[in-house]
């Protein structure tokens, strides 16, 4: 198994995939790896999503691909049992962190507070999703927390665009963040695979110079 440091240091951009058509699964994800992104989460917001992940796992092994939206325990099971590499949640109950701690898969637990990073810090998380990212103050919030909180590390998702994605990695404790826009809705449902290369691989370029 991956750590979860392992699979933020993979790239600077995580996909945030919202996948309808486990048909569009495999083809997706071998366009984002065509354009170098090498980490995909798959969120649990569809009925697709579990089958998405299982055949992604089957079709593209160069993939760590990830169950996002992740809410208790259950949802954590199922998405082990489909083959994912790596969990994210969009918020942190005691469940659900007992839960990730005991089953040893790389997990990204979200945090919108000070609070609730210091809390998953003491359960023993050191990569913290940071969401709704903008909402909660963004790059300035990451900010203030590098001193107090030096010992974690954040893939801030949620208002992460291209346009101010490397603004957020500048940070020293940003890993990584997370976004969409590199397989717009659109783009997927029109299995325009060619053009979400080319976004990936811009996204690619743009945050790694």
């Amino acid at each position: 198994m991956m750590s979860a440091r392992a699979i933020v240091t993979r790239g600077p951009l995580i996909p945030v995939l919202t996948i309808a058509d486990p048909a569009h699964a495999s083809p997706l994800a071998k366009a984002l790896l065509a354009g170098g992104v090498t980490v995909l989460e798959v969120t649990l917001r569809t009925p697709a999503a579990l089958e998405a992940i299982s055949e992604i796992v089957r079709t593209c092994p160069a993939a760590a691909v990830g169950a996002g939206t992740i809410r208790d325990p259950d949802q954590l099971a199922a998405a082990i049992d489909a083959g994912a590499a790596f969990g994210v949640s969009p918020g942190t109950t005691t469940r659900l962190a007992a839960a990730a701690v005991e089953s040893g898969l790389a997990f990204l637990p979200g945090a919108a507070t000070a609070s609730e990073a210091m809390t998953l810090a003491e359960c023993g998380f050191d990569v913290v999703k940071f969401f709704p990212a903008d909402a909660a103050g963004g790059v300035a919030t990451l900010r203030a927390w590098q001193a107090p909180l030096p010992d974690l590390r954040f893939c801030p998702t949620g208002g992460v665009t291209r346009d101010n994605a490397a603004d957020y990695l500048a940070l020293a404790n940003v890993a990584c963040v997370g976004g969409s826009w590199v397989a717009p809705a659109g783009r997927v449902a029109a299995a325009d695979w060619a053009g979400i290369t080319d976004l990936a691989r811009a996204a690619t370029e743009h945050l790694t110079r």
